[in-house]
């Protein structure tokens, strides 16, 4: 029973710490001509690759939310729905699609939550400004956000060794 309360605390610990860091990455941004490059998404694609998959909603749908109500409210619901389906699409090929290849298998994850990320906010951004001309204008930057978030949370995690150290840490907890 002790073991299993232990994992349960680590694994809402390592939850509220990636959604909390999602939270903080909703706070930056990058002036790009037309807008801004939001950071949140390296955290959200890294959480997702690493994180079961109801992990990864709770970070990248609920943490986004909780990041607009504070920051930014108008899209909100948008993110929720967007960045909770993005992790979780990353979440679930990452963790069980290519099980010999995990690095491919979070590439082609990624390259999903992209796609889900641009398609869900330009609709998102047709209905919340009520013109789609709003969302095509933006449309290359979310091309661009998701795949510096797909691109960035890729490096963390392979080249930065995060994936090494995070089953390592759960190794350790396990003795």
């Amino acid at each position: 029973m002790k073991q299993k309360t232990q994992d349960s605390l680590v694994w809402l610990t390592t939850t509220a710490l990636f959604m909390a860091m999602n939270v903080v990455m909703c706070s930056f941004s990058i002036p790009v001509p037309g807008g801004h490059l939001y950071l949140c998404d390296a955290v959200i694609c890294t959480a997702a690759i690493l994180l079961d998959p109801l992990a990864a909603f709770l970070v990248g749908g609920v943490g986004s939310f909780l990041g607009d109500l504070i920051f930014y409210p108008l899209p909100m619901f948008v993110s929720l729905a967007t960045h909770g389906l993005q992790a979780l699409a990353i979440s679930l090929i990452a963790h069980y699609a290519l099980k010999k290849h995990p690095v491919l298998a979070s590439g082609v994850g990624v390259t999903v939550g992209t796609v889900i990320l641009v398609v869900g906010y330009s609709l998102g951004r047709a209905f919340v400004y009520a013109t789609p001309e709003a969302a095509l204008v933006k449309l290359p930057y979310e091309v661009l956000q998701g795949t510096v978030g797909a691109v960035g949370g890729m490096l963390l995690v392979w080249k930065g060794n995060l994936h090494t150290l995070y089953k390592k840490a759960q190794r350790r907890l396990d003795t």
